[in-house]
């Protein structure tokens, strides 16, 4: 594989990593009396029982929502958007339980003409491919962006050295590359699938709301800097050309094509209905050939979410390193909020699953990165930060 930057540029981004000072988490860590998250989510708050607010959001989707009034209102904005004949609503879909559940009930029980937009993993998984190919199988027309590789590798280096998750180069386009996509192909809305900050802890200013407002992009998503950031940092240790053009589909549309672009809008299907990750899955492999790994994921119990990319582990392992909150974490505490197994259930494959370090594709996401495994070991330390001795309460 192409070195992603010379010996002296290397020297210059391991010598910045180096000197960063590290991250600094409270001492004292929470647990949720209901799940298993803890304070240490960013963005979650908790109320006076010790239940975190995404415990909250999922006990008011049971109790308090009016599902039919949001599937009459799901109706009105799709009669508003439907067209004759072309596509009516852009979906994000890699072919995973979730989007292919989005489109496919989209498609066949509400009479939508989706067009389904890919950004593609960094480096595919064997099922990943599999499932995305039997999604189009399944019938849909999809467009993937693969943007630059070798960009997209200095990028997710960069994401990984200043960020300390990769993926975040990943989540730039995941999320820009469908709002560009409708904003281009004249398809005004975009439907992703449940809003992540309500459904498992964080920001909760749109817990009543179909959609962000514009405003919030940068600010949740983005983390107040954007691709913009990685950029200037890239650009400023030679990591970057200034000639090296970064794809427009890492940001938010603009209009800059010459041509008139529309104002898409999206909406969380998770916001008409309950999102219910299992039924998802049994939903997807009935109807779309969705099929989940033969063996369960590193560092957690599962085997059917987030497996389509190969650096998948090292970002939710990168999670439990900033903030002890690592896959089998996020998997256990969804399914406790739905029922599916009880929290002491949710307790033991934490503590037996969550610091397990990936392997499996270790090698291969190093090369990618341009990084060896004593450069690794930096970053987790730094990473790791204050919240080494913290003690869970």
């Amino acid at each position: 594989m192409r070195p992603l930057w010379s010996e002296d540029v290397e020297q210059r981004v391991r010598a910045e990593a180096y000197n960063l000072d590290p991250l600094v988490a409270p001492t004292e860590v929470k647990q949720c009396t209901r799940c298993v998250v803890t304070n240490q989510r960013p963005r979650i708050t908790f109320d006076e029982q010790g239940v975190c607010s995404a415990c909250q959001y999922a006990e008011d989707q049971r109790t308090t929502v009016d599902w039919q009034a949001r599937e009459d209102e799901l109706h009105a904005l799709l009669d508003k958007h439907r067209k004759p004949s072309g596509y009516d609503v852009i979906v994000p879909s890699s072919g995973g339980k979730d989007s292919a559940m989005v489109a496919h009930r989209l498609k066949h029980e509400y009479g939508m003409h989706p067009l389904c937009i890919t950004w593609a993993p960094f480096i595919y998984t064997d099922v990943g491919r599999r499932n995305f190919d039997a999604f189009v199988q399944s019938g849909f027309d999809c467009i993937a962006m693969f943007p630059n590789g070798l960009i997209h590798r200095k990028l997710a280096r960069l994401s990984l050295e200043y960020i300390g998750d990769p993926f975040q180069a990943f989540v730039y386009g995941q999320l820009c590359w469908p709002m560009n996509a409708a904003a281009h192909f004249n398809v005004p809305l975009v439907m992703f699938g449940e809003n992540g900050e309500a459904s498992y802890g964080g920001d909760t200013s749109a817990n009543e709301k179909p959609c962000w407002d514009n405003a919030d992009w940068d600010r949740v998503y983005a983390k107040g800097a954007g691709v913009e950031r990685l950029k200037i940092m890239g650009q400023r240790l030679g990591a970057l050309e200034a000639d090296e053009c970064v794809s427009p589909f890492y940001s938010m549309p603009e209009d800059t094509w010459d041509i008139p672009l529309i104002d898409p809008e999206f909406h969380w299907f998770g916001f008409y209905h309950r999102w219910e990750p299992m039924e998802n899955f049994y939903y997807a492999a009935e109807n779309t050939g969705f099929e989940p790994n033969e063996e369960r994921s590193e560092s957690t119990y599962t085997k059917f979410a987030s497996i389509d990319d190969r650096m998948d582990g090292l970002h939710k392992y990168f999670s439990f390193v900033k903030f002890g909150i690592g896959r089998a974490t996020a998997d256990a505490a969804q399914q406790i909020r739905a029922g599916d197994i009880s929290r002491d259930e949710g307790l033991a494959l934490v503590a037996r699953y969550d610091a397990e370090k990936p392997t499996k594709y270790l090698a291969e996401c190093l090369e990618y990165l341009g990084m060896d495994a004593e450069h690794l070991g930096v970053l987790e330390e730094r990473f790791r930060g204050g919240r080494k001795n913290a003690d869970v309460a």
